[in-house]
């Protein structure tokens, strides 16, 4: 493992600040028995919204009151961590959700993204042609 980054829960009412776990795609420490058992001890999924990473060096940036969890990455996961947290316009993304029609992978992390990035899920019904019951139990998960 090549850095540490850090977990979080953020508290209700806080902006959104690094990227939803669920956004990043699998990363080992997920299924460690030390993250599997802090989020079950905060009982909350990690797909949950609430559950954030930001990589190494960005930990000023967390609530005093977020419940913290350090974890190690691969080189090849802290950039995904990164990419993830690094500002995206909300244009990029659009364009993303529009070229969604032609792939199914990995959707609930794209509209985890794009709803992080203030897209509503209207509009990513809109663009994507998902159906909005999808995106609301993608955000639920």
């Amino acid at each position: 493992m090549a850095d540490e980054a850090l977990l979080f829960v953020l508290p209700e009412r806080h902006p959104r600040l690094g990227a939803a776990l669920s956004a990043v795609g699998e990363l080992e420490c997920a299924d460690s028995p030390a993250v599997l058992g802090w989020l079950q001890a905060h009982g909350i999924p990690a797909s949950s919204e609430h559950v954030r990473i930001l990589p190494a060096g960005a930990e000023v940036l967390v609530p005093e009151e977020a419940e913290r969890l350090p974890v190690p990455l691969s080189e090849e996961e802290t950039l995904r961590v990164e990419h993830a947290c690094a500002p995206q316009s909300v244009t990029d993304l659009e364009s993303e959700l529009v070229s969604f029609r032609d792939t199914t992978q990995d959707w609930q992390s794209l509209v985890h993204r794009a709803l992080t990035a203030g897209i509503p899920a209207p509009r990513i019904a809109q663009l994507t042609g998902l159906d909005p019951r999808d995106i609301v139990q993608a955000v639920g998960d």
